[in-house]
C-alpha cells in the first residue's frame, strides 16, 4: 500500500493532555463487533470487565457490524472512559488496538483513490487546525509511511472507476485544487470560478451519467463537431486553467451588486441553530461573544453586514495575507477531506465549501479577540492566529458535520441555477 498526505498531517502528533479541547467529548462513538469483542477479551477477569460491560451498550438502532455498540458518556458529555488527565483509560491500559475505529483514526480522514490511500485531517482537532492554517506549506502533498495511515482498511473508496462520476473524479478534483491555488485573482473570485466550472460540467457530469458510455461516445464521435463527454470535460477544465478565464470571472464578480444582509443572516442562523444542541462551553462562549460583537440578538442582518464589511476591510489592510492563508488552506483541505463525489452533484459540493467558509469568516470577524485587535493594530499576529484556530476548530467540530447543518445546507442550496445564484450571495461575503 502507498499513502500520501498534506504536509501538515505528516507533521501531526496528538498533544494529548496539553490540548485545549478533547476529541473525547460531544460525539456519539460507535464500536464495531470485532473491536468490542477484542476489548472484552482484554478485560476479561480483570477490574475493568464490569465497567466495560456497563459502559458499552448495543446500538439502540439495532445496527450491527461497524456500528454494533455505542460508548457511554458522562453527564458532561465526555466519554465515560476519559480519565482525569484527559487521556483514554482503555488505550493507556490495553493499547491502541482495542479502540473503536473512530477513536483510533481521528483526526485522520482516510480516502482510497484507486490503489492510493490519502490521509487528510479534520480541523475539529485544535492541533490539526493549527498545523493546517498556520504553515504556508501545510497543503503540500507528499508520501507518508504506511504506519501513519492508521487502519487503512477504514478508508472510503472514491475513485473505483466503475462509473463515469467516480472514474473522472480525480482529474476534476485536481482541477479544483489548481484553481483554488491560483494567486492572480482574489480568493472569492476563485470560489466563484469553481461554481461556474461546476455549472458548466453539471449538464453531463453527475452521478449516474450516461454521457460517457461507449455507445454515447461513438454517437458523439460520428456527429460533426460533437465532442465526446470525456473531451468536453477535458476542454472545460482547460478553460478554467486559463488566466483569461479567471480574470474575466473576477471582473464579473466585482461588477455584481448584491445585498449583504442575506449573507449575514444565513451565517447567524447557522450558529443559532446549533446552540441548543451543543454542550461545549468553549463553543457557546465563542458564539455568544460573536453575536454580541455584531450587535446582539436584536441586530438586523443589514447592520451585521455593515459591521462585517468594515472589519473585513480593516483586517485585510492589517493582515490580509495571513487571513488569505487561513481560508485558502481551509478550502484546499476541504477538497481533500470531503470528496465531492459524496455530494449529489459537483455544484452542491462547491456550495457546501463556500457555506462552510462563510460561517467561519463570520465567526472570525466577530471573534472578540479579532475585534479588539482591530482597535489596537499593534497587537501581535499570534493573537489573530489563536482566534483563527479557535474559530475554525470549533465550527469544524460543532457545526460542519452536524446533521442539522447539512440539512440546512441542502435546503438552502436548492437545485441547478438556483444553487449557483445562492452561491453568489455567499461568495460576496468572502
Amino acid at each position: 500500500m502507498t499513502a500520501s498526505a498534506p504536509r501538515y498531517m505528516a507533521r501531526f502528533r496528538c498533544i494529548a493532555e496539553a490540548c485545549e479541547d478533547t476529541c473525547c467529548a460531544g460525539l456519539t462513538v460507535p464500536i464495531s463487533e470485532s473491536r468490542w469483542s477484542l476489548l472484552r477479551q482484554k478485560v476479561a477477569g480483570g477490574p475493568d470487565e464490569a465497567r466495560v460491560a456497563s459502559l458499552i451498550t448495543p446500538n439502540p438502532d439495532g445496527a450491527t457490524g461497524q456500528q454494533a455498540g455505542i460508548l457511554g458518556k458522562r453527564a458532561d458529555g465526555h466519554c465515560a472512559f476519559l480519565d482525569e488527565t484527559k487521556l483514554c483509560s482503555l488505550q493507556s491500559k490495553y493499547g491502541e488496538a482495542v479502540l473503536p475505529d473512530g477513536c483510533s483514526v481521528f483526526p485522520r480522514v482516510l480516502t482510497r483513490w484507486g490503489a492510493q490511500v490519502e490521509m487528510a485531517g479534520s480541523l475539529a482537532c485544535p492541533e490539526t487546525a493549527r498545523l493546517c492554517l498556520l504553515a504556508d506549506d501545510a497543503l503540500v502533498r507528499e508520501p507518508v509511511p504506511e504506519a501513519q495511515a492508521l487502519r487503512p482498511q477504514m478508508a472510503r473508496q472514491v475513485a473505483s472507476g466503475s462509473d463515469a462520476w467516480t472514474a473522472h473524479a480525480e482529474v476534476v478534483r485536481e482541477a479544483m485544487l489548481r484553481l483554488l491555488a491560483r494567486r492572480d485573482v482574489p480568493f472569492a473570485a476563485r470560489l466563484y470560478a469553481l461554481g461556474r466550472m461546476a455549472l458548466d460540467l453539471g449538464d453531463f457530469y453527475f452521478p449516474g451519467t450516461a454521457a460517457f458510455t461507449d455507445s454515447q461516445a461513438e454517437s458523439h464521435a460520428d456527429a460533426e463537431d460533437a465532442p465526446t463527454a470525456a473531451a468536453r470535460l477535458a476542454s472545460i477544465l482547460r478553460t478554467y486553467d486559463a488566466p483569461d478565464t479567471l480574470h474575466t470571472l473576477r471582473d464579473q464578480l466585482e461588477a455584481l451588486e448584491l445585498p449583504g444582509g442575506p449573507w449575514a443572516g444565513i451565517c447567524a442562523a447557522v450558529l443559532r441553530s446549533r446552540e441548543a444542541h451543543v454542550g461545549s462551553q468553549r463553543y457557546l462562549s465563542l458564539v455568544r461573544g460573536v453575536r454580541e460583537s455584531y450587535g446582539g440578538a436584536d441586530t438586523t442582518p443589514d447592520d451585521a453586514w455593515r459591521l462585517h464589511v468594515t472589519r473585513r476591510e480593516a483586517l485585510t489592510s492589517l493582515h490580509g495575507e495571513r487571513v488569505h492563508q487561513y481560508f485558502l488552506n481551509h478550502a484546499l483541505n476541504h477538497v481533500l477531506r470531503h470528496p465531492f463525489t459524496e455530494a449529489s452533484n459537483l455544484l452542491n459540493a462547491v456550495f457546501l465549501l463556500v457555506l462552510r467558509a462563510s460561517v467561519v469568516r463570520y465567526v472570525l470577524l466577530g471573534h472578540p479577540a479579532v475585534v479588539a485587535l482591530l482597535d489596537t493594530p499593534g497587537t501581535p499576529v499570534a493573537t489573530l492566529d489563536a482566534a483563527a484556530v479557535e474559530s475554525f476548530q470549533l465550527i469544524a467540530k460543532h457545526v460542519e458535520q452536524a446533521p442539522q447543518f447539512l440539512d440546512f445546507a441542502q435546503g438552502l442550496a436548492g437545485e441547478g441555477p438556483e444553487t449557483f445564484a445562492r452561491l453568489l450571495i455567499l461568495v460576496k461575503g468572502l
